[in-house]
C-alpha cells in the first residue's frame, strides 16, 4: 500500500504536534511537512521535491490564513487535495468551504478513526462527504434560495450586529449609534463587545479591518 503523504498547517503548536502523533499511529500515513500559517506552508511546498498528497489546513492562522491559502493552493498546486480543519460545525460554513474547493472537512474534536477515514477516502476518491458535509448539502438543497452569508472564518453576525458594525465603519461614536438606532448606549456597548468576542479582534480598528477583509459592505459609504 502506498504511503499517503500529508502536510499540516495550523498555528497551534500543541494541536499540530498532537495531529502528527495521532497520524503516526495509523499505518500508511506520513506527515512530510508542518507549517504555522499559509506563507510557511507555501514556502515549504516550493522547497519539496515530492509534494504531499493531502493538506490538513486550519483556517484561522496569523499571516496568511487558511482561506487565502486554499486560493493559492488551488492555483499553484491543484493536484493536492485539501481537508479543512475547523472548530466550526455550522452547515452554511461547511458549504462555504466546499464551494471554495475543500475535498473534506474535519472538526477539531473528531474521533481519530474519522480523521483516518476522511484522509483515506479523500486520497482514493478525491473527496469525502462525512455526515456534516451531507447535512450542509441537504440544507442547501432544501433552501436553494437562501444566501450563504458568512465571513471568511465562518463567523455569523446578527442583523443588529451588522448594523452596528457598519456604523462603526462609518466613524459613528457609540452615543451616536445609540441615538441613530433608538437603543441605549449600554445596548450598543453590549453588541460591540459581542462583535469583539466573535471576531477575535481587540478594538474598533480591528472591527473595521474585519469588515474590510470580509467585504461585508461598502465601508466608505
Amino acid at each position: 500500500m502506498k504511503t499517503i503523504r500529508i502536510a499540516i498547517a495550523d498555528d497551534q503548536l500543541l494541536f499540530r504536534r498532537g495531529m502528527v502523533s495521532l497520524l503516526g499511529t495509523f499505518e500508511g500515513l506520513e506527515v512530510v511537512l508542518q507549517a504555522s500559517d499559509g506563507n510557511e506552508l507555501l514556502a515549504g511546498l516550493a522547497a519539496m521535491e515530492q509534494l504531499p498528497d493531502i493538506i490538513l489546513l486550519d483556517l484561522r492562522m496569523p499571516g496568511m490564513d487558511g482561506l487565502t491559502a486554499i486560493e493559492e493552493l488551488k492555483d499553484q498546486y491543484p493536484e493536492i487535495r485539501i481537508i479543512v480543519l475547523s472548530a466550526l460545525k455550522e452547515e452554511r460554513f461547511v458549504l462555504h468551504m466546499m464551494e471554495h474547493g475543500a475535498s473534506g472537512y474535519l472538526v477539531k474534536d473528531s474521533e481519530p478513526e474519522d480523521v483516518y477515514t476522511t484522509i483515506c477516502n479523500v486520497y482514493h476518491s478525491g473527496v469525502y462527504y462525512n455526515n456534516l458535509m451531507i447535512q450542509a448539502m441537504h440544507a442547501h438543497v432544501m433552501n436553494p434560495g437562501k444566501k450563504v452569508a458568512v465571513s471568511r472564518y465562518g463567523i455569523v453576525l446578527t442583523k443588529r450586529e451588522k448594523e452596528i458594525l457598519q456604523l462603526i465603519c462609518q466613524e459613528y461614536t457609540m452615543p451616536e449609534i445609540a441615538e441613530r438606532l433608538f437603543i441605549s448606549h449600554r445596548t450598543v456597548e453590549g453588541h460591540r463587545n459581542n462583535l469583539l468576542t466573535k471576531t477575535g479582534v481587540r478594538n474598533t480598528a480591528g472591527l473595521v479591518r474585519f469588515a474590510i477583509q470580509n467585504k461585508l459592505f461598502d465601508v466608505e459609504e
